[in-house]
């Protein structure tokens, strides 16, 4: 069952992306903030109000390991994080497990098994606090 209008924030460095998951999330149910760098997150401070975390891992900058990093020594209660990337690296499905994250998706992705992550992760935390 969607989250409806639950606040995503999605942060990747390629606006084609960014779009297409804007587009699948806000048909889902979701509104939805994109950033094109770690940096332009930070400066918003737009992750306080996010419901779920979508953070590509290469970014120019800080990567989203290190976005995710940053984030938590600020926010220990942080949202649930989904990382994805373009290179399937087994020292990046890692260091997702090791950070906790609800999710790691390897682009193209299919939106479906997005979609479903980010509602497991919401509902997860909703009931576990």
């Amino acid at each position: 069952m969607p989250k409806q209008n639950q606040p995503i924030v999605v942060v990747d460095d390629d606006p084609e992306m960014n779009q297409a998951v804007e587009r699948l999330l806000k048909a889902a149910g979701f509104s939805v903030t994109t950033f094109a760098s770690a940096e332009a997150l930070l400066r918003a401070n737009a992750h306080h109000t996010a419901a779920c975390l979508i953070l590509d891992i290469h970014l120019p900058g800080l990567s989203g390991f290190e976005l995710h990093e940053q984030l938590l020594l600020s926010n220990p209660s942080l949202p649930p994080v989904i990382f994805v990337t373009a290179y399937d690296e087994e020292s990046s499905r890692q260091n997702a497990r090791a950070a906790g994250a609800a999710g790691f998706f390897t682009k193209p992705f299919p939106g479906r098994s997005l979609v479903s992550t980010i509602n497991r992760a919401i509902d997860e935390r909703i009931h576990h606090g």
